[in-house]
């Protein structure tokens, strides 16, 4: 099939006839844009529905009679599937290719999207929220292998922060749509709204991904992913960078899950809808992801992302306020400095490998997600214990950790 052609499943007999020189496409070329308009639509399909229950767990918690820490299990279920699929997709995508993997990813995410608001009790909801995140899983599993790929090496990093950028606007306008429609007609409709732009998003990326030219197929055992994840583990400078999407996506979550606790709560006592504004602070994160990647390509990725990292505990202690306003700039700041540790930690755990690349990028997205999880949870209970000031002390201690780790190891 020609490089140009979209539609159809990609062949990877004919993937692997590709030229053995192939340096990857030229940033500005037609195939490159195309890359970046086709990431940001599976982008925006995964995180929209990924997080669209992040910015209405009140009402879900009143909804299904749970409390705060147990309605953030919600966000939690999906992202403990995606991170133990991030693995498993990975090996599907060696066999099959990128796009082909992706593909299938995103149609059973659609579906499960679609049904997941009509869940008639919460564990119900649990299980399809776990299901609904081993199938996102694909997405992050194989995007940033994908462009490393086909996309020349110079530009890898700045392509990267570009695709981070991208599931920044996923996930703000999953928020942005369930929050108001939820304030009108229930938390069910909002979220099945954000599945129906979340199937948009992915035809999006059916029409326009272009076939890659940079795959080879190969066969992939289990022992061999085992013996790479084993050597990945064991390697200091691959170790941090996990460590770094464990940690600080943990505090990350955690600060947006709770948030919105606290400012629907006298004295804030905000309306959902309102609140759920709070969510644009997401596109400081689309800035920062693309402005950090153009940035190491000059400075070095270890100064931005500590320097992010600095940025991201800034913005936690500002959120500390009783001002409205300063809050909202607390939480800007801490956004744009979350966006930009991740979109060179992601990109740079790819980048780092010696080989197995797709293995490295996977355990990353493991580690990033199961931070989600793990702390997210914890979170509400800080915050049911303490109030929002154990949120963000924990959120400070985690970045600090995850700084200091930076820092000493190379």
């Amino acid at each position: 099939m020609p490089p140009g052609r979209t539609g159809g499943a990609p062949d990877p007999a004919s993937e692997a006839a590709e030229p053995s020189d192939w340096v990857g496409h030229d940033r500005g070329s037609r195939e490159y844009r195309r890359i970046l308009v086709a990431l940001l639509g599976a982008g925006i399909a995964t995180f929209a529905q990924l997080y669209s229950p992040q910015g209405i767990l009140p009402a879900l918690a009143t909804d299904l009679h749970v409390d705060a820490s147990r309605s953030s299990l919600t966000i939690s279920a999906a992202t403990i599937g995606l991170a133990l699929a991030v693995l498993p997709w990975s090996i599907v995508a060696d066999r099959i290719g990128r796009v082909r993997a992706m593909r299938i990813a995103l149609v059973a995410a659609a579906v499960l999207g679609l049904l997941m608001p009509w869940s008639p009790s919460f564990p119900v909801l649990m299980v399809v929220r776990v299901l609904e995140g081993i199938a996102l899983g694909g997405v992050p599993a194989i995007a940033v292998t994908y462009l490393g790929e086909e996309v020349r090496a110079r530009h890898a990093a700045l392509a990267a922060g570009t695709y981070v950028s991208g599931t920044t606007i996923g996930g703000l306008l999953g928020r942005l749509v369930a929050g108001p429609v939820a304030d009108v007609a229930g938390w069910r409709v909002g979220t099945f709204s954000v599945a129906v732009l979340a199937t948009v998003a992915a035809v999006l990326f059916f029409l326009v991904a272009p076939e890659p030219r940079g795959f080879r197929a190969r066969p992939v055992s289990v022992r061999r992913v085992v013996g790479a994840v084993g050597r990945h583990l064991r390697t200091p400078s691959l170790l941090v960078l996990y460590a770094q999407g464990f940690l600080l996506m943990g505090g990350f979550v955690a600060m947006y899950n709770y948030l919105a606790f606290r400012l629907e709560a006298p004295p804030f006592a905000m309306p959902a809808a309102l609140a759920s504004l709070l969510f644009l602070a997401y596109l400081a994160g689309t800035v920062s992801s693309r402005a950090a990647g153009g940035l190491a390509d000059r400075v070095g990725r270890r100064r931005i992302m500590l320097a992010s990292t600095a940025v991201m505990v800034v913005g936690a202690l500002v959120t500390l306020s009783t001002s409205l306003v300063v809050v909202v700039v607390g939480l800007v700041v801490m956004t744009a400095g979350f966006f930009g540790a991740h979109s060179i930690a992601s990109g740079w755990s790819g980048a780092r490998a010696e080989a197995d690349r797709a293995q490295s990028t996977s355990l990353y997205n493991f580690w990033y997600y199961a931070g989600s999880s793990v702390f997210g949870f914890l979170g509400g209970l800080a915050f049911v214990g303490i109030g929002w000031s154990g949120v963000v002390g924990m959120v400070v201690v985690l970045c600090v950790v995850a700084g200091v780790w930076g820092a000493v190891r190379r």
